[in-house]
């Protein structure tokens, strides 16, 4: 499949606003797949809502803002280079997932830029790209469209997708009708099947039964010596040492350490010492 392009998302660092350029490149061109540089992202939390527009003007006066600036990534940068397979840890709320959401363009930097080189597939967040009123194999062409790939090249994965999943008998129902774990299923192997240069995972392997689990568990070391990228976000040191031969830790925005997968899941371990 030639279906190989490097994205960029600029940011100027005076705004809030941000630019998408998507180009063409070829594949071989650089050696990295990932490229952050001075990641930047705050999110506005609540703090008083006016119950009318007296008490609003009066906390406008007062400098209220009703709000407080959380900042989720303050200045994160690193490259990932082709077939790397990298693990992000941290504990919760340390800012793992945003970047996630951040490298697959769901969220956008304030400031600072990523370089995608090659395709990119998410696995985020279950359901995303999924709708309750189509057939299982509805879903499958839908999500393939909404990942870039056209109805042709679906036609290809379709049966990969579908064996990996173990739903034949399922693909013409109602996905409503389809239990939690029946959709993980579909939409992890949606994810590996798409043949993406890059694929994304978060916490895909705390979800699922054990048979499910095991089968990613196979499915990962496979991967080991192949071409393709892969970024998975987890709270295993056990994935983390086995799977990954490279690993960043984030601690409140920041990348504390990076590198030796041993090294950082140690690290990850000690900060509850």
């Amino acid at each position: 499949m030639s279906k190989s392009r490097k994205k960029v998302t600029k940011c100027n660092t005076n705004s809030t606003h941000c630019m998408d350029n998507v180009h063409t490149k070829s594949s071989d061109s650089t050696e990295f797949a990932i490229k952050a540089s001075h990641l930047h992202k705050s999110f506005r939390l609540p703090t008083e809502r006016a119950a009318g527009l007296k008490q609003a003007i009066f906390n406008w006066l007062k400098g209220v803002k009703g709000y407080t600036e959380q900042k989720v990534l303050d200045d994160v940068s690193f490259e990932i280079k082709k077939g790397e397979f990298v693990g992000i840890v941290g504990r919760n709320g340390s800012g793992k997932s945003t970047l996630l959401k951040i490298l697959a363009q769901i969220y956008y930097p304030e400031q600072g830029s990523v370089e995608i080189n090659g395709t990119l597939v998410p696995f985020i967040e279950l359901g995303v790209g999924f709708n309750p009123e189509l057939t299982g194999r509805e879903n499958v062409y839908l999500n393939g469209a909404l990942l870039g790939f056209s109805h042709k090249e679906m036609d290809a994965m379709y049966e990969e997708i579908v064996q990996f999943a173990e739903l034949e008998p399922f693909m013409d129902a109602k996905l409503k009708n389809y239990s939690s774990g029946m959709q993980v299923r579909l939409a992890f192997s949606i994810a590996i099947r798409a043949k993406g240069d890059i694929l994304i995972l978060d916490e895909v392997l705390a979800v699922g039964d054990a048979a499910f689990q095991d089968k990613c568990n196979k499915y990962f070391s496979s991967l080991k010596g192949s071409e393709q990228t892969v970024i998975l976000v987890t709270h295993s040191m056990d994935n983390v040492r086995q799977f990954c031969n490279r690993a960043i830790l984030i601690e409140k925005g920041k990348i504390a350490t990076e590198g030796n997968p041993e090294t950082v899941a140690k690290a990850y371990e000690g900060l509850w010492d």
